[in-house]
């Protein structure tokens, strides 16, 4: 088989600004059940069945599986683009094209740049929708920094200050609802000094009273920025959000009642 798809997927899956960090590297919901060692075994889902029928209705060998999986994983790696169905439609045009080793209608070199571009810009427009419905959510507030502060469960213990060591359990999401980090899945709650850790945080926490949760969806510049930790699949000027549970103000009895 002709290469030219390679060349389309470094195009796609390799542009500074794209999705690829966003790629789930667990699963955030159950996986489904393996097939059979013999790879004999059908694997039917709402999301392998095409109704339009110009996809797999069923999935029959492990090359069809390891196929479908491919796309799967070019299809997340371009979420933050925010296609729509006519944008989609293109997309598989140009990957038809370099797998039939066709032509292409523009030169994909050329356009490098300007997929770049088109990246960031998609993805301040789904950040900015991203914060303007987390503002909507009843019981929201937005904080003066930006940062979005949505209490789902009224505490009874002490606030701590911006000076205060917190004891929490967290669960952080990206714009495109995939986790990418959870103290609940490695069941253990974590201490830090609350002025040691990004604004957002700092900022919402002093909300919270023990025993309490929070929502607290924060703008790039209360996150990371343009530099997210290395080795994480935060991309750079990500809004995140992240579900707070304050478990405990350790060590410090002057903390706000």
């Amino acid at each position: 088989m002709r290469m030219q798809w390679k060349a389309a997927l470094v195009l796609m899956l390799g542009a500074p600004g794209l999705a690829l960090a966003q790629t789930p590297t667990r699963p955030s919901k159950p996986a489904a059940p393996k097939a059979a060692s013999s790879g004999n075994t059908a694997v039917s889902s709402p999301a392998s069945e095409d109704p339009s029928g110009t996809g797999p209705a069923d999935l029959k060998t492990e090359d069809q599986k390891t196929i479908y999986a491919l796309g799967v994983s070019l299809g997340q790696s371009v979420t933050a683009l925010a296609l729509s169905p006519d944008e989609v439609k293109l997309l598989i045009g140009g990957l038809q094209d370099a797998v039939a080793g066709r032509q292409p209608a523009v030169d994909p070199k050329e356009y490098t740049p300007k997929i770049q571009a088109l990246a960031k810009a998609r993805m301040a427009q789904v950040n900015v929708a991203t914060l303007d419905r987390a503002s909507k959510e009843p019981g929201a507030t937005r904080l003066p920094s930006g940062v979005i502060y949505r209490e789902l469960k009224a505490g009874t213990g002490k606030s701590p200050r911006a000076t205060d060591t917190v004891k929490v359990h967290y669960q952080g999401t990206l714009v495109d609802g995939s986790e990418f980090d959870s103290s609940y899945k490695r069941g253990l709650a974590v201490e830090f000094p609350l002025n040691g850790v990004i604004p957002c945080w700092t900022q919402g926490v002093q909300k919270m009273k023990v025993g309490g949760k929070a929502k607290l969806t924060c703008p790039a510049s209360t996150a990371y920025g343009e530099h997210p930790p290395t080795g994480s699949r935060i991309p750079p000027n990500a809004v995140l959000t992240f579900d707070v549970e304050l478990v405990d103000v350790p060590g410090n009895t002057a903390a706000t009642p």
